[in-house]
């Protein structure tokens, strides 16, 4: 017995002398951990209330897309433990996310494209309902990429064919069937999930595959075989309503591009929109709290390790027919931030102008400011890129 106790003894002593060599030797956590200190500083019923008091939850996207690669951009920049919370979600695509925006409890968020709530309403599935929706920013412009064998020049090419439009929670669906309505045309269109799609492309078994994404788009990158390539989509007059022009090349596609090449499609805006929140609403304050830390840190999203099309956004881009958050204009004009853009493209018209003095008709220039818009992101995107001159 006396040996068991001595042992006993001797084992403790042994304990806190590691414990004690551990606390001089090991990084105490809790001394730089936010969520530690809420945890033990608050206890449970505190610390509830301090976590959901600030806590703003983004719905995104798909894995593997870029709404996902945003989310968690957003998260690393502007989660900061305390001061704001913001919980990223992935999501199932973006007529999904319309839907978890609307009734979801706890989402107050969310990656859209500018095209979806258009496709909602006139189909009849929706009314009045961008009234139920604010925008904070329009974010970057979304590629179409259609895959389709080598024999395949245009997308025109391809009526009547059978074409995959991923699955129909997405925002890929609305967009290919508003272009084929748009162009008359009338393919037999299935609804496959995208890595499935591109195994059935390959066996012959469908003739295309449309993708709505970002470029570089991650399933669209990883794409490997000789037999396809990337199809050119023109910008038509009946798809300059809702589409901006766009361009394709080896640099983002080196498997579906050859060098030196280009392919020409069109895209569509991708938004960050909120439900439309009553001003004294709790909901709305945690939004605009989001909002002034968003901008405010807005320059870091712009630089490296972050996703490439970041450096398409700009702030204060208008986005025809959406309202914005009040709380993002009112951070816009109290910091003197204007859609500059439009400034000068009307000046541009005004400089430019034919000798009669006569300008294009609304229509005409709000296609032409579209193309503008396009040409713009694509420069500042290329200017961002380039390596600085060396200091002599």
């Amino acid at each position: 017995m006396k040996r068991l106790l001595g042992l006993a003894i001797f084992a403790m002593m042994m304990t806190y002398g590691f414990a004690a060599r551990a606390e001089e030797t090991e990084f105490d956590p809790a001394k730089v951990s936010e969520s530690l200190k809420a945890i033990f500083q608050f206890g449970s019923t505190e610390t509830k209330k301090a976590l959901n008091a600030n806590t703003v939850t983004v719905i995104s996207g798909t894995i593997g897309g870029t709404y996902v690669q945003f989310g968690a951009d957003l998260a690393s920049v502007l989660d900061d433990g305390n001061k704001l919370r913001v919980l990223t979600i992935v999501g199932r695509g973006s007529v999904q996310s319309v839907a978890d925006i609307l009734f979801l409890q706890g989402v107050d968020l969310g990656i859209v494209r500018a095209d979806t709530l258009d496709y909602l309403e006139k189909k009849g599935f929706a009314k009045d309902i961008k009234k139920q929706f604010t925008y904070v920013t329009k974010l970057y412009n979304e590629e179409v990429h259609v895959i389709a064998s080598k024999s395949v020049r245009n997308l025109r090419d391809l009526d009547g064919k059978t074409i995959s439009v991923d699955l129909p929670n997405g925002g890929t669906f609305v967009t290919a069937l508003t272009v084929f309505e748009r162009l008359g045309m009338k393919p037999k269109v299935v609804y496959i999930e995208q890595r499935i799609a591109m195994e059935k492309l390959k066996a012959g078994e469908i003739d295309a595959v449309i993708v709505c994404g970002g470029k570089p788009y991650k399933s669209v990158s990883s794409f490997k075989d000789d037999r396809f390539h990337l199809v050119t989509v023109n910008y038509e007059k009946p798809l300059q309503g809702d589409y901006l022009p766009a361009t394709l090349t080896a640099k983002d596609y080196p498997n579906l591009i050859s060098d030196q090449e280009q392919v020409d499609t069109i895209a569509v805006p991708a938004v960050l929109a909120a439900y439309n929140w009553a001003p004294n609403s709790d909901r709305y304050r945690k939004v605009a709290l989001f909002v002034d830390n968003f901008f405010t840190k807005f320059p870091a999203f712009q630089k490296p390790p972050f996703h490439p099309k970041w450096k398409e956004v700009s702030l204060s881009a208008p986005l025809q027919d959406w309202q914005r958050f009040p709380a993002a204009k009112q951070w816009l004009d109290s910091h003197g931030i204007e859609p500059v853009a439009r400034v000068r493209f009307d000046e541009f018209l005004k400089q430019n102008a034919p000798a009669t003095g006569k300008l294009p008709s609304d229509s005409e220039k709000e296609a032409l400011f579209k193309q503008f818009q396009a040409w713009e992101a694509e420069q500042n995107a290329r200017a961002q890129v380039r390596p600085a001159p060396k200091q002599r």
